[in-house]
């Protein structure tokens, strides 16, 4: 009896995963893009901007440490970053005013986006749990 009850067991928790909504961010710094997968199926691409000369954006894998709706860069002079999910110290995935830079290196190393998607990407992590999300960036 405990043998049947071991592999019921064993099944339960090896299929566990598979009822889990995971997010994947893929940020390619060569291609300035993001693609976002949810359970393995790619729902978005979009264009990013990342860190230019001098402030580069630090490629490996990461979670989201914090999110916040609305911040602002203490150090760069206050600039908004709307929708910022944190990752890696003080860099964070964000909405850009600076729209027309996408697709290019323009950032202080944080990851940029237009502010719509910054908005959507946003919400899927707060709905789906940063413990869900892992960004890689890669180089």
């Amino acid at each position: 009896m405990s043998r049947r009850i071991l592999l019921a067991l064993f099944f339960l928790f090896a299929a566990a995963p598979a009822f889990a909504a995971d997010i994947l961010v893929v940020i390619d710094i060569k291609t300035q893009t993001m693609q976002v997968r949810v359970d393995g199926v790619t729902k978005y691409r979009w264009d990013v901007s990342t860190g230019r000369k001098g402030y580069s954006t630090p490629a490996g894998r990461y979670q989201p440490i914090r999110m916040h709706k609305k911040w602002y860069s203490r150090k760069y002079d206050n600039a908004p970053m709307p929708n910022a999910i944190f990752f890696h110290r003080g860099y964070a995935i964000h909405g850009t005013t600076e729209i027309k830079r996408l697709g290019r290196v323009a950032s202080h190393g944080c990851v940029r986006l237009h502010p719509d998607n910054a908005a959507t990407l946003f919400a899927l992590v707060k709905q789906m749990g940063t413990e869900n999300t892992v960004i890689r960036i890669k180089s």
